[in-house]
């Protein structure tokens, strides 16, 4: 959770960098004193805030009036529960009007080896974690009837496997990463060599 002054969000991003990367942690984001801009400035506030959160439930208060039910317990990092609202999550987002900010996101067709993708997403995010401000993934894995879902900050990571995969859905692995400074073609060929089929290619 994340409290955004509306009356000095602008200044705040210019004179201190971490100010964005709260934005960009957040799944919930207040927009205070909002009683002390006009409504174009605080569109204009919430259009800032979008540009690199296009994800974060808002709030917008007065004195950071909210209830505490709605920020709290709220299981805001529900990848089942986000995709229903959102399907395009996993999708690359664009991050508009930030140069400094990016997202890669990358899909792969049919199952990843756990034994290959482990090792390689625990080593690049140790290696690259000070430039990822998140990251997130719904995998495949291969023998594996369930979903792996798992979310990263920097180079903290956690995952579990969920629910098993409808008859109705496309088996695939989708990723993405935010952050600054993304190598996005070591990413990608990163991932595509945790694919299944990656060692029978290599074999042949």
């Amino acid at each position: 959770v994340t409290v955004v002054d509306a009356r000095w969000l602008k200044e705040q991003l210019h004179d201190a960098p971490e100010a964005k990367n709260q934005i960009a942690f957040a799944d919930v984001i207040i927009i205070n004193k909002t009683d002390l801009v006009k409504p174009e400035e605080l569109a204009d506030v919430e259009r800032q805030v979008r540009a690199i959160n296009a994800y974060a439930t808002i709030h917008k208060t007065v004195k950071s009036s909210v209830a505490l039910d709605a920020v709290l317990g709220k299981n805001a990092f529900d990848l089942d529960r986000i995709l229903d609202i959102a399907p395009e999550f996993l999708e690359d987002v664009h991050v508009h009007h930030d140069e400094t900010m990016q997202s890669v996101a990358l899909t792969l067709p049919g199952d990843i080896d756990p034994e290959k993708f482990m090792p390689w997403i625990n080593e690049f995010t140790q290696t690259h974690g000070p430039d990822i401000l998140r990251c997130k993934g719904i995998l495949a894995f291969t023998n594996e009837p369930k979903r792996f879902v798992f979310q990263g900050v920097h180079m903290i990571l956690d995952g579990d496997l969920q629910r098993e995969w409808r008859e109705d859905e496309k088996q695939e692995s989708r990723l993405v990463f935010i952050g600054r400074n993304l190598k996005e073609a070591e990413i990608r060929k990163g991932f595509a060599a945790t694919h299944e089929s990656s060692a029978e290619q290599s074999a042949e």
